[in-house]
Formats: structure tokens, sequence, C-alpha cells
């Protein structure tokens, strides 16, 4: 029941601003969050590499407001891929991107993105060009040393553009990666489609609100979708990326690349960093491919508040840290 209410609280400014000034707040979020800066992420990278873990890089800040933002963070992504050249740390780090931090739900005036300004509304299209324009140097600059970005899955009214652009980098970039999300009907349709040879597709539960007439309410149901989508997966040719904490569903999903013929290397476990990690590394050391998705930034709250939603645990670990600061 407290998940919605978690969900709608993320786009709260006010909850916000409450939550940020929480006594314990700072406690809990560096569970979630590797750090704020460039210079705290990348030992936590070196360590992973060294226990045979890879990772996947996500700079947090989704929530952008100006194309002056969406510029930014392709240049905070630009940054982290040449610290990963320099230090020879690209084959171990992969990026992953939300494309509202590029630019994806601005509505640009001025006939390009370049030099552009934003007014308000819903201009889904001219905020699409602008994503593809800010994430292509990106997706160039992560190939270049060995590595590639995954597209990450937002709301569902942002799918299209985002699987849109997703083609379009591939045409380009093949290895380019995207995510599906389980609780919505129409994922079982989007695997099929994208379960062809050198796709990478990261299959997860979702973490955003969605009503009834698009996804599904229900834990069970959703579980459920999300074998199905495993199955898909693992019998077409692409490369699954199986993003789950959840003993059962990995269990399920070893065993359908199993049935599928599936040499340990030709797909791969993904989870969040600060949750489960002794499950990381039991992973990596049966062979698997592990990878720790791993969130840095200053701008946390979004995704801070999606992580209380999905598990009460963290909910209440997070309201004891609060009792006990205070």
């Amino acid at each position: 029941m407290l998940g919605p209410v978690l969900l709608a609280a993320s786009r709260s400014d006010a909850i916000r601003r409450l939550v940020s000034a929480a006594p314990g707040t700072k406690q809990v979020v560096a569970r979630f969050i590797a750090g704020e800066t460039l210079d705290q992420v990348i030992p936590i990278v070196k360590d992973a590499a060294a226990e045979g873990l890879e990772v996947t890089l996500d700079v947090v800040g989704e929530d952008i407001t100006t194309v002056e933002q969406s510029y930014a963070a392709r240049d905070a992504y630009l940054e982290l891929i040449g610290r990963l050249k320099e230090l020879g740390l690209g084959t171990k780090a992969e990026m992953s991107v939300k494309l509202s931090m590029f630019g994806q739900s601005l509505e640009i005036e001025g006939g390009g993105p370049e030099g552009s300004s934003v007014k308000g509304g819903g201009g889904r299209r001219a905020g699409h060009e602008l994503a593809l324009a800010n994430i292509r140097p990106v997706v160039e600059a992560a190939a270049a040393i060995g590595t590639t970005v995954t597209l990450d899955a937002e709301d569902h009214t942002t799918l299209d553009s985002m699987f849109a652009i997703h083609e379009e980098l591939r045409r380009d970039f093949p290895q380019t990666g995207c995510v599906i999300q389980a609780y919505l009907f129409r994922t079982e349709d989007d695997a099929r489609r994208l379960a062809a040879a050198g796709s990478r597709v990261r299959i997860v539960k979702g973490a955003y609100k969605e009503p009834a007439s698009v996804a599904y309410q229900d834990k069970a149901e959703v579980d459920k979708a999300f074998v199905r989508i495993v199955k898909i997966l693992m019998a077409g040719e692409g490369y699954p990326m199986i993003g789950s904490h959840d003993p059962r569903l990995i269990a399920i999903s070893q065993e359908l690349a199993r049935q599928a013929g599936r040499k340990l290397d030709e797909y791969e476990f993904q989870m969040l960093y600060g949750i489960r990690s002794e499950e990381h590394v039991r992973l990596a050391a049966e062979g698997h491919r592990m990878r720790v998705y791993t969130a840095y930034g200053t701008d946390w709250y979004g995704y801070f508040m999606r992580r209380l939603a999905e598990k009460p645990a963290n909910l209440l670990f997070f309201a004891r840290s609060i009792l006990t600061k205070g």
C-alpha cells in the first residue's frame, strides 16, 4: 500500500525538501547511492572489478527543466567515460541513462536543440530530438573505450520515444541496450520484438506509479509476467540481463537459461548497489556475469524514493535511521 504513496512522493518538491532535511537521510542514502562525485565512485568500480563484478553507472538527476541541464547531463557522462578510459576500466563498466535527463520531455522553441529555449507543455517530438542529439556522443564515446550504454525505462508515456531512440542508435552502435518492465501489459510484445540477434535487454519489474489501464497492480501477476518475459528473452537470439534481487526469480531465470541451452556468458544478472551485496559475489563466484547498478550524484531524491517504494524493509531501515539520529 505504501509503494504508490512513495512513488507519488518522488515527484513532490515539498517532500523532497522534508526528506533531504531529515537527520538520518544521509546515512540511508549512502546505502543506495555510491557517492556524490566521480572521485567517490571510481574506487567502487575498482573494488567491484577486483571481486569479479562488473558495473553499470547511473548519474542520477532525471528531473530536469532546462536545455542547459540536459547538456550538463551529457557532459557528466562524457566526463565519466573519460575517467574510465584513463584508468583502463572501460570493459568493466557500462553506463545506464534516463533519457528524461537528456531532455526527452522538454518542449523546444527556436528550431532545434542547440541554442533553443524551453516553454511549458508537452512537446514530445522536440524533446525526443534533443535527447537523441545529447545521447549520441555519449554512446559514441562509450563504444570508443570498449563499453556501451543501456537506455533505462521510465514511465509508460516515454517508452515509444525511448524505443525509437534505441532503434536509431543501434544502427551505428548495435551493442546499445534498453530496459523493459514486467509490470506493463505491453512488455511481452516488446520482448518478442527485442529478442533479436545482437540485442541487449534488461528485464526489471518496474518502479514507477502506473495506472491499472497499462500495468499489473498485483505483485504475483508482475512476477508471473517477469517469468514469461525472461523465457521469451532466453529463447531469443539477444543477450538477456536479469534485473532482480528475488532469489526465486533468479533461480527460475537460471533454469530457463539452462533449458534454452545458454552458456554462463550468454546472459547476466544485475542488482542494485547496496542491496544483497553478498549475492553479487556469490553469483560471480559461480561463473555468472554479475553487474552492479551503481548510481551516484547529488540529485539523488527521485532514485532514492523509488528504492524505498520497491521494498518495505528499505522504508523501515530509513525510519529507524531517522529515529536514531533524532
